[in-house]
């Protein structure tokens, strides 16, 4: 086989295009839904948001100074289109100045646009998965990197002269696949970067409610203990195949951030369901409902159900398929209920009377189902041949299947959650009509 075969051929194959976007460079994008999943956990989930924003405040001498515009009370925004505004999107160091500058305060408390960085960063890295692979695709069609891996594959004959063919094809492959890598992280940044100043608007936005819904905690004396934070912690990093040191290095260092967070998910929970808990009232009725639409059709019956077998005769033949049809049909007008129907089948040869008792639906092979489920209680089927056999069914009543505790469960449980999340919305919106939030930057410029 020629060393030198074809340079690109294997690096989308050895890479998997699949992979783009899995914490390729910022793991925190990987698991911008695992910390909402997380946090639920054993809660009533109220939130529905995305994932960690630091926490981490500026120092006094990092505010921006108070020009006596963008203010804002009672839900009225408006915005200071001359103020600084964050631009780095390095996340991996500590907050640079600008970074450092306030984006918004929400009753005095700020938010800096580091923050609003890590949060957008965030939420662009769990839909970007499309572009970053088409990004990937054209990087991979670009005549460029064909010449690079030639160029990779001469250094690396260079480079280990005196060895086998196979040994210094192993190295080239070795290589091949560590520069696909940084071709892969190349796409992924590209297609996050294009991603970010949408989601920055949207990222800001998710703060504010955070800062509302802690300071409602506050308010309401809800806390959250650090062991529970802590085994949400440990679960997402496990979730991830990670240890929590782990998890911590490729985030960037500090679970800080994360466990804010987290704690904020948590403390809204808490005071929604401490505030509402004692409104929400399920009706029986409404669960009915809900287990009823859950459940298939005409699962949630059994049928009781007779049935005659006219077995045909040994030799097949036109005249003696006419006449055991004729028997079935004498059957028929000697019923006249399902008491009547094993003394109808006695005396014709070959019939033979079953009482089925009642029987679900499903185990009932169509079309005979359709016409069972159709027809009226004490109803005899016209006859049928099936499997080999003339049959004459009876439906003598049907039965409601009440449905499992676990389902009833399940259905209330549901139900309960619909309401505290109109209610949590509700409540979500009064705290920020009320509130004071001044927007310093206007981040969807940026």
């Amino acid at each position: 086989m020629p060393l030198r075969r074809s340079m690109t051929a294997g690096l989308s194959g050895t890479l998997g295009s699949g992979n783009i976007g899995r914490c390729v460079l910022a793991a925190a994008a990987c698991i911008a839904f695992s910390i909402s999943a997380a946090a639920q956990n054993g809660t009533v989930a109220v939130t529905g948001d995305g994932t960690s924003a630091a926490t981490q405040k500026p120092s006094i001498g990092d505010t921006l100074p108070d020009t006596g515009k963008g203010q804002k009370r009672h839900g009225k925004k408006s915005i200071d289109p001359g103020s600084a505004a964050t631009a780095s999107r390095d996340l991996s160091g500590p907050p640079t100045a600008e970074q450092r500058s306030i984006v918004a305060l929400v009753n005095d408390e700020p938010i800096t646009g580091y923050e609003v960085d890590q949060r957008a960063m965030m939420l662009s890295g769990t839909n970007i998965q499309s572009q970053a692979k088409a990004n990937f695709q054209a990087i991979i069609k670009d005549p460029r990197t064909s010449e690079h891996l030639k160029e990779i594959l001469q250094q690396t004959a260079r480079d280990n002269q005196g060895k086998s063919r196979e040994q210094i094809i192993a190295i080239f492959e070795q290589r091949k696949k560590e520069y696909g890598m940084s071709l892969q992280r190349r796409a992924f940044e590209s297609a996050r970067a294009s991603a970010l100043p949408a989601m920055k608007k949207q990222a800001l936005e998710e703060l504010i409610d955070d800062r509302l819904k802690t300071q409602e905690a506050k308010r309401q004396s809800v806390t959250i203990d650090d062991s529970q934070v802590d085994m949400i912690v440990k679960s997402i990093a496990e979730r991830n195949k990670m240890t929590v040191e782990q998890f911590q290095k490729q985030i960037g260092g500090s679970l800080e951030p994360i466990k804010g967070r987290i704690r904020a998910t948590l403390s809204w929970n808490e005071v929604v369901k401490k505030k509402f808990a004692p409104l929400i009232n399920v009706s029986n009725r409404d669960v009915d409902k809900l287990v009823a639409s859950a459940t298939s059709a005409n699962d949630d019956i059994e049928l009781q159900l007779q049935r005659i077998r006219i077995a045909m005769p040994a030799k097949i033949e036109e005249h003696g398929i006419a006449a055991r049809i004729q028997d079935a049909d004498k059957i028929r007008q000697k019923f006249t209920g399902c008491q009547s129907t094993a003394q109808a089948a006695m005396g014709v040869t070959g019939a033979r009377f079953e009482n089925l008792g009642k029987q679900r639906p499903a185990t009932i092979p169509e079309p005979t189902r359709t016409l069972l489920l159709n027809a009226a209680n004490g109803e005899m089927l016209p006859p049928a041949v099936n499997n080999g056999a003339i049959e004459l069914w009876v439906v003598c009543g049907r039965d409601a299947v009440k449905a499992s505790e676990v389902q009833r469960n399940q259905a209330e449980g549901e139900l309960k959650q619909k309401e505290f999340e109109l209610m949590a919305k509700r409540y979500l919106k009064d705290l920020r009509e009320d509130a004071h939030i001044e927007y310093r930057i206007d981040v969807g410029s940026k």
